[in-house]
């Protein structure tokens, strides 16, 4: 009989997609360490690298270094290719490519798919990848021809193609890296704040991609009667929709009419309001400057960056569903309602704690982290939250403190960048010993809050 000891080791769902994004953004490390991944040719420091690998596996978008002038083209396509593996999942892109070389896909591997897509159930899960996939293309695609159209008449046919690739599937992917810093490090899309095909194309492949693929799905398999479709889609659509239009009042009735976006004309208020309404959740572009933005300004973009998109997308943070089923149980206990409900269903007991433990985590390694930084590297309060807030939501928005930061506080950063897209309770799971489960429920006693 098999022991302890000899019996092989089988890694948890959690654990594999753990290790899997580590193993990817140690790879992405050392190809942007060769010379040639950089202008100059020559090595890129392994911290540095290390940070841009997660920043890019990750989809995040925070850079120690503009990624137009100190990468080569060699070494934008490697973080376009990470940004497309991160964005998709690694288990999806390795599926695909079996799919692709005729490889029998095994019922761990559909496991797997599943956990990393969000999908509710397995069957059917390889079709489903092909139509995740399929519509990838298009709307990567898509994006790109659009873009391609206002950047090659103002850099050329080459160039401007290469960028309106990279920016579609940045976008898309919710990364938020830019190859704009010709105009200017670290400048992202401020050159085309008023432009309205760029934009438009920008914020529309940052909510594709933030909605989420299982929400795609279910649109696509009830068209246009959303009253048949799965509560989770519900949710994102009508959370999706109150957090586009409510903070676009704020920013257009409020922000840009202070006196600091003076110079800016109404077009270009709008479009800038619009846009950094969309951006948050989590692309990381911006066509504003955020350092000129108000107190209340930063403060609803750093909870737009915590909210992040939705389960099952290319976005990060703590999930519109998430959000949806704290309000839905607050105004259930305001009503002194029993159950919390929502379109005529009722949400699980477990589901509302889960949501409770992810926003207690995240908000404590966001405001933990920040004070870190703040004690390092002797930072204002409000610049190292946002920057927090922006790295574990997998954001890329930056108040340009990043790049200025020490060794200590860029491995923090990491660390959020990380914790953000493998999710929280995923990293909880992988750490946490499946075996340790208490056997029976303790006697229940009376416990007075508030």
């Amino acid at each position: 009989m098999p022991t302890k000891s000899n019996v092989p080791h089988r890694f948890s769902p959690a654990q594999i997609i753990v290790l899997g994004f580590f193993v990817i953004i140690l790879s992405g490390t050392v190809l942007l360490m060769l010379p040639f991944s950089t202008r100059t040719r020559t090595i890129t420091p392994f911290l540095d690298a290390l940070f841009t690998a997660t920043s890019a596996t990750c989809v995040t978008g925070l850079v120690v270094y503009d990624t137009w002038t100190h990468w080569s083209l060699f070494g934008q396509f490697v973080i376009l290719l990470l940004i497309q593996i991160g964005g998709m999942g690694f288990v999806a892109v390795a599926v695909a490519i079996n799919m692709l070389r005729g490889t029998k896909i095994g019922l761990r591997q559909r496991f797997l798919m599943q956990e990393t897509s969000g999908l509710p159930q397995m069957a059917g899960i390889l079709r489903a990848t092909r139509t995740i996939f399929f519509y990838t293309a298009l709307f990567e695609g898509l994006g790109a021809v659009v873009l391609s159209f206002r950047f090659v008449p103002r850099y050329g046919p080459l160039r401007g193609l290469w960028y309106g690739v990279f920016h579609s599937i940045s976008a898309f992917c919710n990364a938020g890296f830019d190859l704009m810093g010709h105009g200017g490090t670290f400048s992202s899309m401020t050159a085309w704040v008023d432009d309205p095909a760029v934009v438009l194309t920008l914020s529309v492949l940052i909510i594709i991609g933030g909605l989420g693929f299982p929400t795609w799905l279910d649109l696509r398999e009830h068209r246009r009667h959303l009253r048949r479709c799965r509560l989770q889609t519900k949710l994102i659509i009508g959370t999706t929709l109150v957090l586009l239009a409510l903070p676009f009042l704020f920013f257009f009735f409020y922000e840009f009419r202070l006196p600091q976006w003076a110079d800016y004309t109404p077009g270009q208020k709008f479009w800038a309001a619009l846009f950094q309404t969309v951006t948050p959740r989590t692309a990381g572009f911006n066509t504003v400057d955020y350092a000129l933005f108000s107190g209340p300004g930063l403060m609803l973009t750093v909870f737009l960056m915590l909210v992040g998109g939705s389960p099952g997308s290319t976005a990060g943070g703590v999930k519109t569903t998430t959000l949806a089923a704290v309000f839905l149980s607050v105004r259930s206990t305001l009503r002194r309602r029993r159950d919390v409900e929502a379109f005529g269903r009722r949400l699980e007991d477990d589901i509302l704690s889960r949501a409770t433990v992810l926003i207690f985590v995240y908000l404590l390694l966001f405001l933990c982290a920040a004070a870190l930084i703040c004690m390092i590297d002797g930072v204002p309060l409000s610049a190292a939250l946002f920057e927090t807030a922006s790295a574990i939501g997998t954001v890329g928005l930056s108040l340009g403190l990043t790049p200025t930061l020490s060794a200590p506080s860029h491995v923090i950063l990491i660390f959020l960048m990380y914790f953000g897209r493998v999710g929280g309770l995923t990293m909880i799971y992988a750490l946490a010993d499946p075996n340790n489960r208490t056997p029976g429920r303790r006697p229940q006693e009376q416990v007075t809050v508030g």
